[in-house]
């Protein structure tokens, strides 16, 4: 299935909590949209790996994603390096994406900046003609995407351009709700009972969210937006397309 859009990031919800009402919005606009996650975030300190896989296969629902992957990768302790690298060409390839979406080029947490940077790596891998790829028991045809953006996640990053989402919202927070197991929110609150509190699972974090879609929103005139970093410049063919 070619994509229009492959979001590839470290973690279960890092798509839904960062770019979902972007996905959503492609979607709606007819977009086929997909989300890879590298690991299962077996080193959360809530939930398991399996209820993880569970609760991205409802958020992905709840999204209307044509597809959903994970690679397996060792939560936490995965490398960007030639393995990985080549794993990552091969999804990329599987799916032929337009775009590409992955991880803050920084963050709080240092797989997402690891697992950016081995995304930008492998994009560019899976464009050489010379390493060989297989799947399903055939070769691989090189690919390249046309851009790679960056979702901004818990550290403030300036964005360098912002997506109205306020007309998706609803549908996002149903999404991020699906992770039941990490989040505060609502009927969700004893989805983990007897689990410590972290970080991302206070009523709190909520609210950030929340705050950073504002604030963002309000730089376009919107009520919710989320912002992007581009990891080159973006061409374009006039100075019109950008209004």
């Amino acid at each position: 299935m070619k994509l229009d859009i492959l979001v590839i990031c470290a973690h279960p919800d890092d798509a839904e909590l960062s770019c979902s009402g972007t996905l959503i919005k492609a979607i709606q606009q007819g977009k086929k949209v997909g989300v890879v996650d590298l690991t299962k975030g077996e080193m959360g300190t809530r939930g398991t790996p399996k209820l993880r896989m569970e609760e991205a296969m409802n958020a992905s629902k709840i999204m209307g994603l044509a597809v959903r992957d994970n690679l397996g990768f060792a939560d936490f302790f995965f490398k960007n390096d030639a393995d990985h690298q080549k794993e990552v060409s091969r999804i990329i390839r599987k799916y032929q994406p337009e775009l590409i979406i992955t991880n803050a080029p920084e963050d709080r947490h240092p797989d997402h900046g690891k697992g950016a940077r081995l995304v930008l790596d492998a994009c560019f891998m899976s464009g050489l003609r010379k390493i060989g790829t297989i799947e399903q028991g055939v070769d691989q045809e090189p690919w390249r995407p046309k851009n790679v953006f960056h979702m901004i996640q818990s550290n403030y990053l300036t964005p360098d351009f912002v997506v109205d989402v306020t007309a998706q919202w609803d549908i996002k927070v149903e999404a991020i709700k699906a992770f039941g197991s990490q989040f505060f929110v609502g009927e969700n609150a004893d989805a983990a009972p007897g689990e410590p509190q972290t970080f991302i699972s206070t009523p709190q974090f909520m609210q950030f969210l929340e705050a950073r879609a504002r604030e963002y929103g309000q730089r376009v005139n919107a009520q919710f937006a989320e912002g992007f970093i581009k990891s080159a410049p973006i061409k374009v063919d006039n100075l019109m397309q950008l209004i």
